[in-house]
C-alpha cells in the first residue's frame, strides 16, 4: 500500500471508492490543483474484474464509454465491447488518470468533528482499517451495489443444491450438472439465463418486473435515436417519475454477438421454463405467483412505448427511415404454474439475480432517507462538505454508468472548488477579528 503526498493525514477531499466514479472525479480535482486521496478498499476498478461474468460485454454502445479525458479509443464504436476488452480499456483509464490512492484499506466509518473556529472550521473524519484521516470534504463513491440480495427462503433449499449469486456466476461449466433455476430477468439474470441457454442447460427462469428495449429499431441502435431525442440528457428533476426512477430495474436487452433484443417468449419456445414471481419454497417445491403473463406483457408494453416515442421523434423531424413495426408475442403462456417441484425438475443449482442492496451504513451524517437511501440533490447533500458520486440517477441516466459520470464528476467537482473558496476566504475574514481581540 502506498501513500499518496508521503503519508500525510490531512486531505483538502477524501474520495472513498476507485472505480470509474472516484477516479473520474480524481481527474477532476487534479485538473482544479486540488489535493485529495482516493481510499479503495480493494483494487481500483475492481468489480469489473471480479464480478461480471465470462461472457459479459456491455448493453450499451461502445461510443457511449466517455470518462473523463479517456473515451472509447477502437474502432467500433458502436459494437459492444467484452469483458476482457472493458478491463483493458479501464486500466488504461487507471494509467490515465494516476489518482493519488491506496488500496485494500477500508473505511470504517465517516464523521463530522466540530471545530473550536465553527462550522467553517469542522473536519471530516475518515477512519479506516489502516488508521485516521481527516478531510475538508468527502465524497462517497463508492457505487450503490454492496449487498448481494439473497432471500431467507434460500437457507429452506436443500444443502445439495448450489447456490450462487450473479456477482458470484461466471459460466455454465462452473454449475453442477442438471437443470438451474434462474431468479430475476433484470437485465443480469436475463443474460445469465441466456448464457446457460445458450450453452444447452435446462432453463427455469423466475421472472419479475423487469421491462426490456429494442436492440435495433427503424434501421439504428435505439441507444443513437434516445440521444437525440436527449433522452440521456433528461435530469431526474424532470423524469415523470422524478426520484422513483432510481428505484426502477433496468431493461433487458443484450450486446452480446453484435447486440440483439432478449425476447422471454422466444426462449420459452426454445425450451426455457418461464415462471411468475418466486415468493417461497415448501415442501420441496418452489412456490411462483401466478403473474408470469403479467410480467411479460408488461416488459412488452415497455417495449413498443419505447418505439412508439421514437416513431413520433421520427415523424416529427421529418426522417427518412424504414417503417415502423410493432412486437407482436410469439408465445403465451398456456398456464399460470405456481408450483415446481425440485426434485422432480431435477434442479441442481440457483442463480440468484435479484439485485443488490446499498450499505452506507458506515457514513455518520444525518443524510439518508427512511430507506437508507442518500438525499441529495446531484449528489450535493445538506451536509455541508459531503457528497455522493457515481449512483444510478444520481442527475441523469448515465450517472452510475461510463456515458454520464464525467459530468456529473465536473459539477461536483465545482462545488467543491466553490466550497473551498468559501471556507478560505471565511478564514482570511477572520483574522483580523482574532487581532483585535488579541490586543
Amino acid at each position: 500500500m502506498s501513500h499518496p503526498y508521503g503519508g500525510r493525514s490531512h486531505y483538502s477531499v477524501v474520495i472513498v471508492g476507485g472505480g470509474q466514479a472516484g477516479l473520474s472525479l480524481s481527474h477532476c480535482l487534479q485538473q482544479r490543483g486540488i489535493d485529495h486521496l482516493v481510499i479503495e478498499k480493494r483494487s481500483l476498478v475492481h468489480t469489473w474484474r471480479t464480478q461480471r461474468w465470462d461472457s459479459f460485454c456491455l448493453v450499451t454502445p461502445n461510443w457511449q464509454c466517455q470518462l473523463p479525458g479517456w473515451g472509447y479509443i477502437g474502432n467500433d464504436p458502436h459494437g459492444f465491447m467484452v469483458k476482457d476488452q472493458i478491463n483493458e480499456w479501464l486500466a488504461g483509464f487507471v494509467e490515465h488518470v494516476k489518482a493519488p490512492a491506496i488500496e485494500g484499506v477500508t473505511v470504517e466509518r465517516v464523521f463530522r468533528v466540530p471545530g473550536a473556529g465553527g462550522r467553517e472550521h469542522e473536519r471530516f473524519t475518515v477512519q479506516t482499517d489502516a488508521g485516521l484521516y481527516t478531510a475538508d470534504q468527502v465524497v462517497v463513491a463508492s457505487g450503490g451495489y454492496h449487498k448481494p440480495i439473497v432471500p431467507r427462503l434460500a437457507e429452506k433449499l436443500p444443502t445439495d443444491v448450489a447456490q450462487f449469486h450473479s456477482a458470484q456466476y461466471r459460466n455454465p461449466a462452473q454449475l453442477p450438472e442438471g437443470a438451474v433455476l434462474v431468479v430475476g430477468c433484470g437485465q443480469s439474470g436475463a443474460q445469465i439465463a441466456e448464457d446457460l441457454h445458450l450453452a444447452g442447460r435446462k432453463v427455469h427462469l423466475a421472472t419479475g418486473n423487469a421491462p426490456r428495449c429494442a436492440r435495433f429499431y427503424r434501421g439504428r441502435e435505439v441507444v443513437d435515436w434516445l440521444a437525440d431525442m436527449k433522452y440521456y440528457d433528461m435530469p431526474v428533476t424532470e423524469h415523470p417519475l422524478r426520484e422513483g426512477v432510481r428505484d426502477n430495474t433496468n431493461h433487458y436487452v443484450t450486446g452480446r454477438d453484435g447486440g440483439r433484443d432478449i425476447d422471454l417468449r422466444r426462449f420459452a419456445l426454445e425450451g426455457m421454463e418461464l415462471y411468475g414471481l418466486l415468493e417461497g419454497f415448501d415442501g420441496g417445491r418452489f412456490e411462483f405467483q401466478p403473474n408470469l403473463r403479467d410480467n411479460l406483457d408488461r416488459a412488452d408494453d415497455t417495449y413498443n412505448r419505447i418505439n412508439a416515442s421514437i416513431d413520433r421523434h421520427i415523424a416529427g423531424q421529418g426522417i427518412d427511415a424504414p417503417p415502423p413495426s410493432v412486437y407482436t408475442p410469439v408465445w403465451e403462456p398456456p398456464e399460470e404454474r405456481t408450483r415446481l417441484d425440485l426434485a422432480a425438475a431435477g434442479i441442481t443449482s440457483v442463480v440468484w439475480c435479484i439485485g443488490f442492496s446499498p450499505d452506507f451504513a458506515w457514513v455518520d451524517a444525518p443524510v439518508f432517507n427512511g430507506s437508507g437511501a442518500p438525499v441529495h440533490l446531484r449528489g450535493v447533500t445538506n451536509e455541508p462538505g459531503l457528497y455522493f458520486l457515481g449512483l444510478p440517477w444520481l442527475h441523469t441516466w448515465g450517472s452510475g454508468r461510463f456515458s454520464g459520470v464525467a459530468r456529473d464528476a465536473e459539477f461536483l467537482a465545482e462545488a467543491i472548488e466553490r466550497r473551498k473558496t468559501e471556507r478560505r476566504d471565511a478564514r482570511t475574514e477572520e483574522m483580523p477579528l482574532r487581532g483585535l481581540h488579541a490586543a
